[in-house]
């Protein structure tokens, strides 16, 4: 019998020639889990990165993997962002530090600026307490300016600038923000190779490029790898006016109270406060955020959206 005649005897009896019936994935008691593809190449603080390289590939392919199915914390990361990324985004600009170096602090603390680290690193770019000092930062008792989003990121702005004039890389100064300048010249020395890729270093350092780079790919797109977020879901902004502090005070639960607000709010404002007094011997000037009043409430603001391809509304 022919394919035609095939059909037309198929067709007068209201069936389909098993040719034309399309296959029926089998049935299964678990959720449908698709495997994000990864791009040949990537442009990444302006340079392009090849994947082509097998094992380029495939290191990204673990860290994006691991981002994506993360839920919790890419979700959260995501969330954070929108509070976060636009101050942070500014600073950036102002220091001459490409945009994608906002990925960076996603990795080190998923915009968390109370990240505190077993190696005792802290804040959203988890800075040691040597480097924040080196760079600008108050680090003591009562005042740790790691903390500070906005001062913490013009620190570790510093770092990155300072690693760039070495090694003329971004990728390469993103390792050395893991493993250090030292440790990533001596390498680079000993191994005879110009970039962090070709290197052959710890674990954590050799997924860490990998790891921002996976942030970028979803963070630039959430969407594509079946994040559904609104505008509501998303951490908004929390505009502030900001008060002079150049003296001593005694009791930060009293100044807070004076300025009408709870001393709660006074330390999730200025996370750099880490007593509940301020000594203040050398009569430094601390600007105070406090919030203000209608953006703390839902019912009382606008939702903003950091990138607009974040959200679905």
């Amino acid at each position: 019998m022919t394919a035609a005649a095939l059909v037309t005897l198929c067709a007068a009896a209201q069936l389909k020639p098993e040719y034309m019936v399309k296959p029926q994935e089998p049935k299964s008691d678990f959720v449908v889990t698709a495997n994000p593809d990864i791009p040949s190449s990537v442009t990444f603080c302006g340079e392009k990165v090849n994947f082509d390289r097998l094992d380029m590939a495939d290191r990204l392919d673990r860290e994006l993997t691991s981002l994506i199915y993360g839920h919790t914390s890419s979700l959260l990361c995501l969330k954070r962002a929108n509070r976060y990324f636009p101050a942070l985004s500014r600073i950036l600009r102002d220091q001459g530090v490409p945009q994608d170096i906002l990925y960076l602090a996603c990795t080190e603390s998923t915009m968390d600026p109370a990240a505190y680290s077993s190696a005792s690193a802290a804040g959203t770019w988890q800075l040691l307490a040597a480097t924040g000092r080196q760079y600008g930062l108050q680090v003591d008792d009562e005042v740790d300016e790691r903390y500070d989003p906005e001062l913490s990121t013009v620190a570790a702005c510093k770092y990155l600038k300072a690693a760039y004039e070495r090694y003329g890389n971004w990728a390469t100064v993103a390792a050395s923000y893991n493993a250090g300048m030292g440790r990533i010249t001596s390498e680079l020395s000993k191994q005879g190779e110009n970039t962090s890729f070709d290197l052959y270093l710890n674990k954590e350092t050799s997924r860490y490029v990998f790891r921002i780079i996976a942030f970028k790919l979803f963070m630039e797109n959430p969407k594509k790898y079946g994040y559904r977020l609104k505008r509501s879901h998303l951490y908004q902004p929390v505009a502030y006016t900001t008060v002079s502090v150049s003296g001593a005070v005694d009791s930060w639960i009293t100044w807070a109270k004076a300025h009408k607000i709870t001393y709660a709010q006074l330390r999730e404002a200025n996370p750099w406060i880490r007593s509940s007094k301020l000594t203040n011997k050398n009569g430094k000037t601390y600007r105070v955020r406090i919030p203000v009043e209608n953006e703390l409430y839902r019912s009382k603001r606008k939702n903003t959206v950091f990138n607009a391809n974040w959200v679905v509304d």
